[in-house]
């Protein structure tokens, strides 16, 4: 592989949105390492994307092990000596429990889990592969967030409560603003963007799109131009026709 070609990881990229995402970016000519928590799921999702001729890799990879993410970061250095796109994709949500409809009834414990997925483990892989970004001063931070995040419309919008999922993704906000006032001047770029409701094992099949129209913005975010947007919110394209910010 030639230093020219452009190195992504994509977290739980073996189904839904993260391996639409990884299709997408593979066929733009850029090198995908698939991960997931699960081998035979990411070795199978490996298997789809080869046989369709593009290029993959696959690596095992928990992000909210401190273990499983510096034996990761370890492979990418010696296998690459860089990378270029990281897609923070993995995470949960556990909205369709009853107790998450109220504040009154959430369980601390699933609030705190939910957080460590979508949130800590964001910043521990970051952590990890920001060194490897800076070694040719070139790195895109896609953080997959949800409009139901925004602080400006909470008050009036109509998704559900949904505690948990909410509060962890406000998280992911903050720490995507925070990150790129902290890596200004340093060519990598971070931002955030809403897939919006697709037809995946979160969004289910009455979802209206498809998770290959909601990986269109992470593709345009993972693939900015020097000087692009920084520490931006941006909504799924599908809804706009292009790329729109949305309020914090």
């Amino acid at each position: 592989m030639t230093t020219q070609i452009k190195v992504a990881v994509v977290t739980g990229s073996n189904r839904g949105l993260g391996l639409a995402i990884s299709r997408k970016l593979s066929q733009l000519g850029i090198h995908v390492v698939l991960t997931s928590r699960n081998e035979t799921d990411g070795l199978a999702a490996h298997k789809q994307l080869s046989s369709e001729g593009l290029d993959v890799n696959y690596h095992l990879l928990d992000v909210s092990s401190n273990t499983s993410v510096a034996e990761f970061t370890q492979w990418l250095r010696q296998t690459y000596g860089k990378v270029d796109i990281l897609v923070n994709n993995a995470g949960i949500n556990p909205t369709a429990k009853p107790e998450e409809s109220s504040l009154l009834t959430v369980q601390p414990e699933t609030l705190q889990a939910t957080f460590n997925t979508n949130v800590i483990a964001v910043l521990r892989i970051s952590q990890a592969l920001i060194p490897l970004m800076k070694i040719n001063n070139y790195g895109r931070i896609v953080n997959v967030s949800t409009e139901m995040a925004s602080l400006s419309t909470i008050a009036s919008d109509y998704y559900p409560l949904a505690p948990s999922y909410r509060l962890s993704k406000i998280g992911v906000n903050g720490l995507t603003v925070l990150l790129a006032k902290e890596l200004q001047g340093d060519n990598i770029l971070v931002n955030a963007y809403s897939p919006g409701w697709m037809k995946t094992d979160m969004g289910g099949d009455d979802a209206p799109f498809t998770a290959e129209e909601g990986a269109e913005t992470a593709v345009y975010l993972a693939t900015l131009p020097d000087g692009g947007a920084q520490g931006q919110f941006f909504a799924e394209m599908r809804k706009f026709g292009g790329p729109i910010q949305l309020q914090w």
